[in-house]
C-alpha cells in the first residue's frame, strides 16, 4: 500500500511540475524615457527640458553628460535606468539647441535642431492641465506621405505617449499634443481640451523641430536619412555677416558714384574780398578792448 501511494504522489508531482499562469498585471507597457542634457545649456533650454519632464510622468531623471563622454555611453546609462527610449539635450555656445531622440539599445536614432523655442512660464497662456495626465497625439496627414515621417511619427509615439495606467499618471484624457509639417519642420503643440466640441487652449511650451539626421543604431551607426535643406546655425550666422558687410561695400560705392554724379559744375558764386572785410570788423572789437585796458 504504501508503494503505491508512492507512486501515486509522484505522478501527481510530476503534473504539477507545469509553470503556474502569471496573473495579468495592469500595467503591461512599461517603457521609461531618460530625459537629460549636457554641459553647456542656456537657461531657456534648461526651462523647456524641465516643462517636458513635467508632462511625462513616465521619464528618468539623470544629471548633466560631459562633453568629453561619447554618445555611445548614452546606451550604458539607459541600461542602468533602466529606460528603452532616451530624450537628450545638446547645447552648443549656449546659443544652439540640439535634441536627441533613440530607441535603446538597438535604434534608430533621430538628431534634430530646435527653434523657436518658447516655455510655459514665458507664455503666460491660459490653458491649463492635470499633472500627470495622459496625452492625445494628433498628427499631420504629411507623416503618412514620406517613409522618414512614418519612422518620426512612431518614435514621437513611444517617447511622448504615456503608458496606458501608468503609477504616477492619470486615468484620463485632457490635453493633447500637436505635431504638424510645415516647411520641412515639425511644429510642437499642447493644447487643453476644454470641452467635448473641440474647444481647445493652448498650455505651451511649443517649439520647432528640424530633422538633421536619422540613424540606424542607437546614437550612432549608419545613416538611414539626411535632411538636404540643413543648414547649421552658425553656418547660416556668417552668412548673414558677409551679406551684411557686402551690403555695406555695395552701399558706400553706390554713395560714392551718386555723389560724383550729381556734383554741380559751378559753386556758389564767392567775392574774394569778402574775406578781408570779414577779418577787419572782427579785429575792431579786439583793438577796443585792448585800449581800454
Amino acid at each position: 500500500m504504501k508503494k503505491t501511494k508512492r507512486k501515486i504522489v509522484a505522478d501527481d508531482a510530476v503534473v504539477s511540475e507545469e509553470p503556474p499562469a502569471k496573473k495579468p498585471t495592469k500595467w503591461t507597457n512599461r517603457q521609461r524615457v531618460l530625459v537629460f542634457c549636457s554641459r553647456g545649456m542656456n537657461y531657456r533650454y534648461r526651462h523647456l527640458m524641465e516643462d517636458l519632464k513635467t508632462l511625462m510622468p513616465h521619464h528618468r531623471a539623470e544629471p548633466k553628460m560631459e562633453r568629453s563622454k561619447t554618445l555611445t555611453v548614452v546606451n550604458d546609462m539607459c541600461e542602468i535606468k533602466n529606460c528603452s527610449k532616451a530624450l537628450m539635450f545638446e547645447g552648443r555656445r549656449k546659443r544652439d539647441l540640439y535634441v536627441w531622440m533613440s530607441n535603446v539599445p538597438n535604434g534608430p536614432s533621430v538628431k534634430f535642431a530646435v527653434d523657436n523655442i518658447h516655455t510655459m512660464a514665458e507664455l503666460k497662456l491660459t490653458g491649463n492641465c492635470l499633472r500627470g495626465s495622459r496625452p492625445l497625439l494628433s498628427f499631420d496627414i504629411s507623416f503618412s506621405q514620406s517613409p522618414h515621417y512614418m519612422l518620426l511619427k512612431e518614435l514621437f509615439v513611444q517617447i511622448f505617449g504615456v503608458p496606458n495606467k501608468h503609477p504616477k499618471s492619470q486615468p484620463f484624457f485632457d490635453h493633447v499634443y500637436t505635431f504638424t509639417i510645415l516647411d520641412d519642420r515639425i511644429w510642437f503643440r499642447n493644447f487643453q481640451i476644454l470641452s467635448e466640441d473641440g474647444a481647445l487652449s493652448e498650455i505651451g511650451p511649443r517649439f520647432v523641430l528640424n530633422p538633421v539626421k536619422i540613424f540606424g543604431g542607437s546614437f550612432g551607426g549608419p545613416a538611414l536619412w539626411e535632411n538636404p535643406k540643413y543648414v547649421s546655425p552658425s553656418k547660416y550666422r556668417r552668412q548673414i555677416r558677409l551679406a551684411a558687410k557686402k551690403d555695406k561695400y555695395v552701399d558706400k560705392k553706390h554713395q560714392k558714384l551718386y555723389a560724383e554724379a550729381t556734383k554741380p559744375e559751378i559753386t556758389y558764386k564767392l567775392n574774394p574780398l569778402d574775406d578781408i572785410f570779414k577779418k577787419n570788423s572782427e579785429t575792431k572789437p579786439l583793438l577796443k578792448r585792448i585800449k581800454s585796458t
